[in-house]
């Protein structure tokens, strides 16, 4: 994530989601809505049009409006003087308000960017504050791949040169989708859930030794690519010899937790050996860890049939 969002970042992240009209003030593209040293205590940075607590994007529905335009001529002036006054970062226009006729000339002469959306002021303030809240959360980076396979989110995290990019592209071949090569950046969002993505400057590319970078959306078309993705389970790949793979629990296999900003995260470590197809391994481990999640372990299942049977014999 950037260390501050910027007028233009914000509407290239929401044009289409709330169908933005950049109506005046574009020499304001630049100016600072949220920075790294704004307060995540509050994160409020969009509200109703407020002369007394000033937002720094000030909100025009259709009761702002209608206000407004109750002032007398001099008055409704002086508001508006006021309002681009606090040099609020944006002013939008919501629900299809047209405003006033003076506001585009005052955006441009105060480089105040102005902009509007046909949306609900609820709808538009809602994903304002959320767009707020991923630049205000907790983030790490994370070492590894980051995958969607089989509707999952997969990290597959290991030592430098065992194997994961070529896993990750055996995976893309048999319909799983890349978020993130090498650098995934991981945001709390919730309590208990973690989204990971891909900075920009990597986003649709894979490092594979030997070839090189590929561009996975190139080469295997747009539904390869996944922009975000819930973080729900990690696999450990891990070198190991005939003896190490032999001494493993057979049973319940190598299965731990971890810490991922505070979430527990389920992490299973896969044997990197001479043999071992990975790819289904990994889908194995994912259909499993669903199966898991809906409370079927098969691992007590054998246990209680084996106990069964020895009340049968008995």
């Amino acid at each position: 994530m950037p260390h501050s969002i910027r007028v233009r970042d914000l509407y290239e992240a929401l044009q289409e989601r709330l169908q933005l009209e950049w109506l005046a003030g574009h020499s304001g593209a630049d100016s600072t809505i949220l920075s790294s040293s704004s307060d995540a205590g509050t994160g409020i940075i969009a509200g109703p049009l407020n002369y007394i607590h000033p937002n720094r994007v000030q909100v025009i529905g259709p009761a702002e409006e209608r206000y407004l335009n109750s002032l007398y001529s001099p008055n409704r002036q002086q508001a508006l003087q006021q309002l681009f006054a606090e040099r609020p970062a944006l002013v939008m226009l919501v629900d299809r308000v047209e405003g006033l006729p003076e506001l585009a000339a005052m955006a441009d002469e105060a480089g105040v960017a102005l902009m509007r959306s046909p949306l609900g002021d609820s709808q538009v303030l809602d994903n304002l504050q959320y767009y707020a809240s991923l630049f205000l959360s907790e983030k790490t980076t994370l070492h590894g791949v980051f995958l969607e396979v089989l509707g999952m989110g997969v990290l597959l995290t290991g030592d430098p040169a065992v194997g994961k990019s070529e896993l990750a592209l055996d995976l893309i071949t048999r319909g799983s989708r890349l978020v993130a090569d090498d650098a995934p950046e991981f945001t709390r969002i919730a309590p208990d859930i973690v989204s990971g993505t891909c900075p920009p400057i990597l986003r649709e590319f894979l490092e594979v030794r030997g070839l090189g970078i590929l561009n996975i959306r190139q080469m295997f078309g747009d539904s390869s690519i996944k922009r975000t993705k819930y973080l729900r389970l990690i696999v450990h790949l891990k070198r190991m010899s005939a003896d190490q793979i032999s001494g493993m629990d057979r049973l319940s296999g190598a299965h731990a937790i971890r810490d991922v900003l505070g979430v527990q995260i389920p992490q299973v470590t896969v044997p990197v050996a001479p043999g071992r197809n990975l790819a289904v391994l990994v889908e194995s481990a994912v259909r499993n860890h669903l199966l898991r999640l809906k409370g079927y372990d098969a691992t007590e299942v054998l246990i209680e049939r084996q106990q069964q049977a020895i009340l049968d014999q008995s």
